[in-house]
């Protein structure tokens, strides 16, 4: 230990007494955070309005803290959640306990969770912390149906012995022609 060691460390102090005070005007002005950076978690749903999760709950598994909690359920004729046999009936998210690592993120097979910019989680309610599926799921575009709605293929998802093999296929089909084929041909 050096005799001007002390001298050094108040040369710190010093050299930031005389720079002018940056003071950041919060609730007026806020600050967008990085593009990249994640936040509050959010639900998100396929063009149509229906939900992508699936209720697989592979998210609550990959989860360190134990902070998800889903429960599944069963699709009817009567009323579609999404567009496969399950859907997410019970979703919710402790972010008393979430550590924010983004491991849910990577084991969601739909791309259904994902993390948004949002980072205004603190609040004084505990109770408040425990978001549910309504407070998760992305908002509805204009345009879209509020599920339950029966479920609708696109062009991309029917049947292939609707669309025929050479379609399905990609050959030279003009479009908007479909081929006759049994099921034996589509077979071969």
């Amino acid at each position: 230990m050096g005799m001007f060691d002390p001298l050094k460390g108040f040369g710190v102090t010093f050299a930031t007494m005389f720079k002018k005070v940056v003071t950041e005007q919060y609730p007026e002005d806020f600050y967008p955070s990085a593009p990249r950076w994640h936040g509050r978690h959010q639900l998100n749903r396929h063009p149509d309005g229906l939900e992508k999760c699936v209720g697989c709950e592979l998210c609550a598994w990959a989860c360190p803290a134990d902070a998800i909690f889903v429960e599944g359920a069963d699709n009817t004729e009567e009323e579609r959640y999404s567009p496969g046999e399950r859907y997410g009936f019970d979703y919710q998210i402790n972010y008393l306990r979430c550590i924010g690592c983004g491991l849910c993120i990577e084991a969601c097979p739909t791309r259904s969770l994902t993390m948004v910019n949002f980072y205004e989680l603190a609040d004084d309610d505990r109770r408040k912390l425990i978001y549910t599926k309504e407070d998760l799921m992305a908002p509805l575009l204009p345009g879209m149906e509020e599920p339950p709605h029966p479920m609708r293929l696109g062009e991309n998802e029917q049947d292939y012995y609707v669309q025929g093999p050479e379609l399905a296929r990609g050959r030279g089909v003009p479009e908007g022609e479909t081929v006759e084929t049994s099921k034996e041909e589509a077979i071969q």
